[in-house]
């Protein structure tokens, strides 16, 4: 018995259903990575089959491809599904391809099929969300748009799983190439096409077709510098025009979809006003659209608050016991402090964010869902347009409040040169949720819970204003840049907005799992290396000096007559004097004015790998600094004294604090893909110098109005 791999691609437009469909065959057996050459995020998902007439397994290696409406690309993302289906030597060139169509929007839909159907590879096509093409009074008739296309067609609701048997068994069964052209490329430009068939390794006359329109736009394995000037003449002799040609076929194919889908399709003689339509001209309304978002904001991180603080409490306070029992059992020694304050505190300080982590993507989620993001896109480019930027930064920019690395690939759909990089510079200032963590722990710190109207949480105001500070801090950098950034190009804004849908739960769960997953194991990686690193230097010290106080701290412990409070002097003491505590003593008088202390100086150096270690970061310091592991990390920073016996964190240095989070760049990750996206240090030396002057001058003004 013997197992073979087969390759499919996922091809679709965007909101067809595409990601339901690949969650749905594949289930967890997924993996996220980026397109060879290329920082365009791809998801490969696998799941088997088995044919039992041949004795065979089937090991299907699903690629989701990113949406896109034609195979003539315009943006970064395009390009990838164009080179993926047209060249051979592309490793994730597929044995098949399903397409997935709204069968409520065939017209569409079909467009991208026809295209890819001659381009002669086997395909399936799916025509998914039949319940809502019925609720429109849309019948397709199967067999007849099978006979039309001459491919496998299979209606379905991907939603409640229907329709998924037939397309597995169509994939595990040999598909027949498409044999009719449902557009003729030859017809367009017969001679050229023939030369670029006895040229190069293409499958089909569309395929030719199509290389010579996206020649100079995508880079194709088997053409290279020498094919590419070789196509430059070709075209050149037979006075190809990209533009023109391309026009013509658009028309020609929508002519050919026009009269297939009469008589494939039966269509209800009017339309009755639909309830997505109802609902679009209260929440996209050029005044209510806006209140209802921000009512949408306030909603989220109240519950965010209100429903995770219980969790976070238990795990917060389950940390601590645990650490005081380690603490207890492991003998007294190198071993238990670097078990106790360096691997336990880090960890502490990961954990206890996951609830309002998961909380904040299961919300983000339902949003993308239900098909109201889009909305918000709409919304906001009329407010977006005289900052330099338009509707498609939204989707960016809303990203950026999840990871900023990911927002910053999706610039890759807007077309003009300068709102993609005024885009690029503006999107680290959105609250993204890693810096969640440090707002949570700063806002419970300084902010008195207290309810208004019994219901609304201060603390959960205050993560809202945090986030929309972010927000406008946002768009009016983007308007400064608007005016240093020079380019002619502009990018117009056209989107079509989904039917409104009720959540996909099972969705829902797989993206909360992966972006947890990733907290907790590719953050928290981080996070644990840091501690360890923290540990160790906050454990040793330079000199005479550390190691007289260590003498001394192990002296007091000795004697029975020692207070507790002696020996916490001591210990702060041996971390003032530590390596930890003179690379904080070296930038102390630069945050000085900021209301900072040398220990945060050092969260803000360590912080730098990622912003949520500066939890871990503090959870290290003061498990290091103090004997008192039965308290949390919460109530160890409360504690706090400065030198005159004042609280160290006050309203103003909380205030502060969370100001020089929400504007500084501490994400060396960001930075690279940065320089990754716009291929030059400039920009991302740029973005550093000014959203670092932006955190400095935002938290000095904050500490000394509030002092």
């Amino acid at each position: 018995m013997s197992e073979v791999v087969l390759k499919v691609a996922l091809v679709g437009n965007p909101n067809s259903g595409k990601s339901t469909l690949f969650n749905v065959l594949t289930g967890l057996n997924q993996k996220v990575a980026n397109f060879p050459g290329v920082t365009v995020e791809k998801h490969v998902g696998y799941f088997s089959l088995r044919n039992a007439f041949e004795g065979v397994d089937y090991k299907v290696e699903l690629t989701d491809l990113p949406g896109i409406y034609s195979l003539y690309p315009k943006t970064l993302d395009e390009q990838i599904p164009y080179k993926v289906l047209t060249d051979p030597q592309d490793p994730s060139f597929p044995d098949r391809i399903i397409v997935i169509a709204d069968a409520s929007n065939l017209k569409r839909s079909l467009f991208l099929c026809s295209q890819i159907i001659d381009l002669k590879i086997p395909v399936v096509l799916v025509l998914n969300m039949m319940d809502l093409a019925v609720h429109k009074g849309l019948l397709p008739d199967v067999k007849k748009l099978e006979q039309a296309l001459g491919i496998k067609v299979i209606p379905a609701i991907v939603r409640q799983k229907t329709g998924i048997e037939e397309i597995k068994k169509a994939v595990l069964h040999t598909i027949p190439l498409p044999e009719n052209d449902i557009m003729p490329a030859t017809s367009l430009a017969p001679e050229l096409i023939q030369e670029i068939k006895h040229s190069f390794p293409v499958k089909s006359d569309y395929a030719a077709y199509l290389l010579a329109g996206n020649y100079d736009k995508v880079d194709i394995s088997f053409v290279g510098n020498d094919g590419k000037q070789k196509l430059d003449t070709l075209l050149q002799q037979h006075q190809f025009g990209q533009k023109a040609m391309q026009a013509t076929e658009t028309l020609e194919r929508y002519k050919t979809i026009s009269v297939l889908l009469k008589s494939c399709v039966s269509e209800p003689a009017s339309v009755r006003k639909s309830l997505t339509r109802t609902v679009d001209n209260l929440v996209t309304h050029r005044i209510w659209g806006y209140g209802i978002f921000l009512a949408i904001l306030f909603v989220i991180f109240q519950f965010i608050f209100n429903v995770a603080q219980f969790p976070m409490d238990f795990i917060d306070g389950t940390f601590a016991d645990f650490s005081q029992k380690v603490s207890e059992l492991l003998p007294k020694g190198v071993l238990n402090d670097l078990i106790v304050n360096g691997i336990l505190a880090g960890l502490g300080g990961i954990i206890i964010f996951v609830p309002q982590i998961a909380l904040l993507f299961l919300f983000i989620t339902i949003l993308e869902d239900t098909g109201y993001m889009a909305r918000v896109s709409f919304i906001m480019d009329k407010l977006l347009r005289p900052f330099g930027l338009n509707g498609r930064s939204v989707i960016p920019l809303m990203s950026g409040v999840a990871c900023a690395v990911p927002a910053i690939l999706a610039t890759r759909t807007i077309q003009s040169w300068k709102e993609r990089i005024v885009t690029i510079m503006v999107t680290p200032l959105m609250s993204c949720s890693a810096r969640l963590p440090v707002y949570t722990l700063l806002i419970s710190l300084v902010i008195p819970r207290y309810y208004v109207f019994g219901f609304i949480n201060s603390q959960g105001l205050v993560m809202m204003l945090m986030y929309l500070i972010g927000f406008v801090a946002a768009i009016f950098s983007a308007w400064l840049f608007k005016m240093f950034v020079k380019a002619k190009q502009r990018d117009f804004f056209i989107m079509e907005l989904p039917v409104y849908r009720l959540p996909r739960w099972k969705n829902i769960f797989f993206v909360i799992f992966d972006k947890v997953k990733i907290f907790l194991f590719d953050a928290g990686k981080i996070i644990i290396a840091i501690s360890i690193v923290l540990w160790f230097l906050s454990s040793r010290g330079p000199g005479k000096e550390y190691a007289e106080i260590e003498k001394l701290y192990e002296a007091k412990a000795e004697l029975p007559e020692t207070t507790q409070d002696e020996l916490n002097q001591l210990q702060a003491q041996k971390l003032e004097h530590s390596y930890a505590g003179w690379t904080g003593k070296i930038i102390e008088p630069a945050i000085r004015p900021l209301g900072f202390d040398w220990k945060l100086g050092i969260a803000l150096v360590t912080s730098f790998a990622a912003r949520e270690v500066f939890v871990g970061t503090m959870s290290t310091i003061y498990s290091v600094g103090s004997n008192s592991e039965n308290l949390t990390i919460r109530e160890k920073m409360m504690t706090e004294k400065r030198p005159d016996g004042t609280p160290l964190y006050t309203l103003a240095v909380g205030i502060s604090l969370m100001l020089f989070y929400a504007f500084a760049m501490q994400c060396m990750s960001t930075l690279a893909v940065v320089k990754r996206e716009t291929g030059t240090w400039k920009w991302p030396i740029i973005q550093f110098v000014y959203m670092s002057a932006l955190a400095w001058v935002s938290s000095f003004a904050a500490f000394q109005l509030l002092s």
